[in-house]
């Protein structure tokens, strides 16, 4: 496969992880959202980092994963929390319940 096809494939799953940011309501859908995101830029990284034979990108793309790895540890949590707290993770219920 040429390179053109791995950057079309990323820039595809970046658009998707943002309509996903965009049209979610429910916290747990968003933090997945981020999730294709982080992975789209992870294949464009290794692709051009393969299409140059150099390993700085893949070496980008590793440290990538190590952070989305405790994002989701820590992500999770948080929401754990909040769903006790509240009983919902609706974006919708968090506007409505300031204060």
């Amino acid at each position: 496969m040429s390179i053109n096809a791995y950057l079309i494939f990323s820039a595809v799953l970046f658009i998707i992880g943002v309509v996903g940011v965009l049209r979610r309501k429910n916290l747990l859908m968003l933090f997945f959202s981020t999730e294709i995101m982080l992975n789209a830029v992870n294949v464009g990284l290794a692709a051009i980092s393969r299409f140059h034979g150099d390993l700085t990108g893949q070496m980008f793309a590793f440290f990538i994963v190590a952070i989305a790895a405790s994002e989701v540890a820590v992500g999770l949590g948080l929401l754990i929390l909040w769903y006790k707290k509240r009983g919902s993770i609706n974006l919708d219920t968090l506007q409505s319940m300031k204060g």
